[in-house]
């Protein structure tokens, strides 16, 4: 009896075998590969991404009255739209600056806080009140023209 078997088309089963776990070697290897890929790009195609949003509109007959705040994307990134009792606007980004988690507006308090690690901003300014965050909140120019709250870059 032969050592080898041939299978139809003239390949022995060590080719075939070979061919096998190279082919799951490189699955495994792209499968490997492929979150490595997303983690170094994402920094680059975030900042690409938060160059081409200027300005953002939302009509205002759909933010809620004042002393609420509305959640909105400007770009990729989170950014909270504060309306306040006088009837003002300001808009923040809302990444915290010490780690990076989301704030939240928190009118009861008079506040904008960070739950990960208690940091505290002036819900009119953005600046730093209380907590370990370094540097304020970046804030937005805000303004009204023609029923809608338009969001732009300072």
């Amino acid at each position: 009896m032969p050592d080898r078997i041939a299978l139809e088309n003239g390949s022995s089963r060590r080719t075939l075998l070979r061919l096998g776990v190279g082919t799951m070697g490189a699955c495994y290897a792209a499968a490997l590969g492929y979150p490595v890929y997303r983690y170094l790009a994402t920094p680059s195609i975030r900042a690409r991404a938060q160059g081409l949003v200027t300005t953002v509109s939302i009509p205002e007959k759909d933010l809620p009255g004042p002393g609420s705040a509305t959640m909105f994307l400007f770009g990729p990134r989170p950014s909270l739209l504060i309306h306040h009792q006088d009837g003002k606007y300001v808009a923040f980004d809302a990444v915290c600056t010490h780690l990076g988690c989301t704030v939240r507006f928190e009118p009861q308090n008079n506040r904008i806080f960070c739950p990960c690690h208690g940091g505290t901003y002036d819900m009119h300014t953005g600046e730093v009140v209380a907590g370990p965050p370094p540097k304020p909140l970046k804030s937005y120019h805000v303004e009204v023209s023609d029923g809608n709250v338009v969001v732009s870059r300072v």
